[in-house]
């Protein structure tokens, strides 16, 4: 595979923000002769610099770059035309000379390829199913859990924990091993008369191990929220005339919306950024968005790589708004918590 060269820009940026750490770590202890409790989120601090914020700058750097460094917007007009870099790389006069023989760019596998944002499209679509469905099983689920009066509330909850304890990959392989045609599914379906199914490979598939996978990111802040409201509330209504229904309608679904909003971004955007699900679901056959930038970057091409950065920053985008979304709707990330 061709060498991918970090800018030397990069390492001194790192070797700055590691030197700036360190100096304001010492000024810090000297101003308050000794330790102090904040000090010991400094570690998170210097993580976070050094693994979040340096390698997303890095992203934006390659998205404006060429392979020899040079600014371009080149990769953005790929997003927009998936052949744009093939027609550029093309030598004009060979190309002229192909369309006044009579062929088209179509003929030469040149024409304008809407690939990546039909694959954007229809990743956003199958995540808004993902985040609709969590969202319609989820929120019974833990307003059930967050009933004072059911006594295995915290059953429900240990039973929603105890799956994200195992490996988020090894889910997924589990999963796919209960589609597959040989399958406990589709033995009980022969047993039971109707006829094995073909349930795996399919967007049914990767729909399911979507919802599967995210389902918990929409109950926990929900659950979170709904188990801190003051349930003083719900009886005041009920006192004043409210039926059980108009009670829920009129204080707990209000008091909720920011667990919702937060439950609907940690859905969303892990679902419409994923592609081990795709692939091992789909068989392949579905491709996902993250599924693109995935191949970009295992691509031994290094301009596919600056347009792999290039549709990253894209993704990079959407979760900024959507973040920007959570903190208005929720400011005081009160349904934020998973527990």
């Amino acid at each position: 595979m061709t060498d991918f060269q970090v800018p030397i820009w990069g390492y001194w940026l790192m070797g700055i923000g590691l030197a700036a750490f360190i100096v304001m770590l010492g000024m810090y202890i000297r101003k308050n002769r000794g330790f102090k409790r904040p000090l010991f989120a400094s570690p998170y601090v210097l993580w976070l610099v050094i693994f979040t914020v340096i390698p997303c700058l890095l992203v934006a750097y390659f998205s404006f770059t060429d392979p020899a460094g040079n600014f371009t917007l080149d990769n953005f007009k790929n997003f927009w035309d998936s052949n744009f870099n093939a027609r550029k790389a093309m030598d004009q006069e060979e190309l002229n000379m192909y369309l006044s023989m009579g062929l088209t760019l179509e003929d030469l596998g040149l024409a304008r390829n809407s690939i990546n944002i039909d694959t954007l499209v229809f990743s956003l679509w199958m995540a808004f199913l993902c985040t609709a469905i969590c969202l319609l099983l989820g929120y019974p689920a833990a307003h059930i859990m967050a009933d004072r009066n059911f006594k295995l509330g915290p059953t429900l909850v240990i039973l929603f924990i105890v799956p994200m304890w195992m490996n988020f990959l090894l889910r997924t392989i589990a999963m796919m091993s209960l589609l597959e045609d040989n399958g406990l599914i589709n033995n009980v379906l022969e047993m039971v008369g109707i006829g094995r199914q073909k349930l795996l490979n399919n967007t049914a598939a990767v729909q399911l191990g979507m919802v599967y996978n995210f389902l918990p990111f929409m109950v926990f802040p929900i659950y979170n929220v709904l188990n801190k409201m003051d349930y003083k509330l719900s009886e005041a209504a009920m006192d004043l005339g409210c039926d059980h229904w108009h009670t829920f309608y009129k204080v707990t679904l209000p008091l909720s919306v920011p667990g919702v909003v937060s439950g609907i971004t940690m859905v969303f955007m892990p679902a419409v950024t994923t592609f081990y699900i795709s692939r091992l679901l789909g068989g392949g056959k579905i491709s996902l968005f993250g599924d693109l930038i995935e191949a970009k970057f295992l691509s031994t091409s290094l301009q596919e790589w600056n347009v792999g950065s290039a549709l990253s920053l894209i993704m990079m985008v959407l979760i900024l708004l959507s973040l920007g979304l959570l903190r208005r709707v929720d400011p005081e990330g009160e349904g934020g918590g998973m527990v």
